[in-house]
């Protein structure tokens, strides 16, 4: 406890977030108390507790030095080291609470806040360009999501500018570190609130995500998608292809072969593990990546890892070598599609010689067999991490996420439609609909009646037709307009035809956990599909200043993320009479159809 100076009594703090077994939340809270990982959507309360002299609730401050008011100062972050504040909340002492049996007043004054939706609202989604291995910076993220930038600068006082702004960027959406401090008010001599001299500095800063928990289904406690130094965390989503203690442990998701964005988004928050290297020896972690195990028909078929997210991860320097931090606090991103995994050049085994040669961060060998074969059924995805010393023992920290290779040609005329959406862990989910595509448009028309022309009088161009002087040559008209003859407007008019596209295609049969996984794209306020366009194209056109290469950052595929307003009003997830059920998705593009208007 600490002191108010300027003022009387002690303070503490109260109900935090993130709380431990010997504090006095101890009691109160489930067995996961080291939970630095939040949902922005639940509560987040924070609590000064202020005692003095026997005060108990319903005690008024009179005397000089009382606390008055707790000021809270919430402030967020993507790095932990820019803190921008973005609220404070004066708060007067909460109303008193009673004993059950004998209406005792509880001792002392305390001053609780929810910064839940003041933290909320930061919080979007950040998108990967479709065929990236990973965002930039996993404090910037990808495609960001939020009210667009203004964009009015060049950089520069020629007309020419420089091709990147640092101005236009937003923070990543994902993710946001949270602290919360205070200061007080207290009662001086003469009766009057001022500003006592001391700040009492935050908890444990936690990490909140854009996620969702639903009371009757979800935990609220996230220790196992907060990646630490154990082992047996999950990626950011609630598909139910991942065994480890699945409840459908023989699921494997259905990916296409061409399909080229297939994401795992995951949270670190500590990167070095247990025992990486064995009982008693250093626990420090060279590398990090996605392991990928392949297999055919017989087993296994390939080894290898996709590592592009370990560019984003902070680094330290030790006796000359660089290593991976052991505190990141951010969120990471891998594509682990097929098509990326073919294509893309970005697989590789770890290099066992990294304690010969310190410069050699990352430490990774290319990969030069084949990956994904023709004779591949299945692959599996896991988080490793790769000890530094020793052994380098490769540790397998997250659960077996399964995915299964859909070969099935597209047939029809439209093609198969493939969903993103930000799914309710705050991540990307991806579905590929394939079923009785439809694509119409639904349209309204705003009317207005204007005068209409004049029919009595109709322009005679010949005039007598053997008198010369009245005849009118052809050219000498200045306009295709005639007197009476203007019919063709006039009379009820539209002005503005409003028009949206709306689509519908139907998923494969799912079993209840799989309908129960995608319905979230139906509750999702985000979700978008791959179209490919002459307008995406454009993002991926050849560019005559790099001597016509493609552009490999910024949108790598001629697809593009389309975003969509899912229009289903009621979905059945379980039929147990008809077993299996197909869901309708029924959608509109959200960016209107463009029409004139009159």
């Amino acid at each position: 406890m600490a002191s108010v100076n300027g003022g009387n009594g002690s303070l503490s703090w109260g109900i935090v977030p993130l709380n431990w077994n010997s504090t006095n939340l101890a009691t109160m809270s489930y067995g996961y108390r080291s939970n630095y990982l939040k949902s922005a959507n639940d509560q987040l309360r924070y609590q000064i507790q202020w005692f003095y002299a026997g005060n108990n609730e319903g005690t008024e401050p009179v005397n000089s030095g009382d606390l008055v008011n707790v000021i809270f100062k919430v402030e967020t972050s993507v790095d932990s080291v820019n803190w921008k504040t973005i609220g404070t909340v004066k708060k007067s002492r909460d109303i008193a609470n009673r004993r059950y049996e004998t209406g005792l007043v509880a001792g002392g004054h305390r001053f609780t806040i929810d910064v839940s939706q003041l933290v909320s609202d930061e919080l979007s989604y950040s998108l990967c360009p479709i065929n990236k291995g990973t965002w930039q910076s996993s404090f910037y993220g990808g495609m960001n999501g939020g009210l667009t930038m203004q964009d009015n600068v060049i950089g520069s006082n020629t007309a020419s500018g420089y091709p990147i702004s640092n101005y236009n960027v937003s923070e990543n959406g994902t993710f946001r570190r949270v602290r919360v401090s205070a200061t007080f008010e207290v009662l001086d001599g003469n009766g009057q609130i001022v500003t006592a001299t001391n700040t009492k500095s935050s908890p444990p800063y936690v990490t909140v995500i854009n996620s969702v928990n639903q009371f009757e289904r979800d935990s609220v406690y996230y220790d196992k998608y907060n990646v630490d130094f154990s082992t047996g965390y999950n990626f950011l989503t609630r598909c139910p292809n991942w065994s480890g203690g699945s409840t459908n442990e023989d699921f494997k998701k259905p990916v296409r072969i061409d399909e080229q964005a297939e994401w795992l988004q995951f949270y670190i928050r500590r990167n070095y593990s247990f025992e990486i290297r064995g009982v008693n020896l250093d626990d420090v972690v060279g590398a990090d990546a996605i392991k990928i195990v392949t297999y055919d028909s017989s087993g296994i078929e390939n080894t290898f890892y996709l590592r592009d997210f370990e560019d984003n991860l902070l680094t330290q320097e030790s006796n000359g070598f660089i290593l991976p931090a052991n505190y990141q606090n951010q969120m990471f991103i891998q594509n682990i599609s097929p098509s990326y995994i073919i294509n893309s050049g970005n697989v590789w085994l770890p290099d066992n010689n990294r304690d010969n040669n310190p410069s050699n961060y990352p430490y990774w060998n290319p990969y030069t067999s084949k990956t994904i074969t023709i004779d591949t059924v299945y692959y599996t995805a896991e988080l490793v991490k790769v000890g530094m010393w020793g052994n380098k023992t490769v540790r397998v920290v997250s659960n077996t996420y399964k995915y299964t290779i859909d070969r099935e040609d597209e047939k029809n005329a439209y093609g198969f439609v493939r969903f993103h959406w930000l799914n309710s862990m705050g991540g990307i989910d991806s579905y590929t609909a394939k079923r009785d595509v439809v694509e119409g448009l639904t349209i309204s028309r705003d009317v207005v009646e204007r005068k209409s022309g004049d029919r009595t009088w109709y322009q005679d161009d010949q005039g007598y037709a053997n008198n010369a002087p009245f005849n009118v040559p052809d050219s000498l008209y200045v306009s295709d307009t005639m007197r009476g003859g203007d019919i063709y407007k006039g009379g009820r008019e539209v002005s503005n035809v409003n028009a949206d596209r709306v689509q519908s295609v139907y998923t494969e049969p799912l079993n209840k956990s799989v309908a129960k996984w995608l319905e979230e794209m139906l509750l999702s306020p985000n979700v978008w599909i791959e179209m490919d366009t002459e307008a995406t194209q454009m993002g991926n056109a050849r560019n005559p200043y790099l001597g016509n290469a493609r552009n490999p950052y910024l949108r790598p595929s001629d697809k593009e993320y389309i975003p969509v307003i899912i229009t289903n009003s009621d979905a059945e997830t379980v039929n147990q009479a008809e077993g299996l059920v197909k869901f309708n998705i029924e959608y509109t593009l959200a960016h209107k159809v463009i029409t004139q208007r009159n």
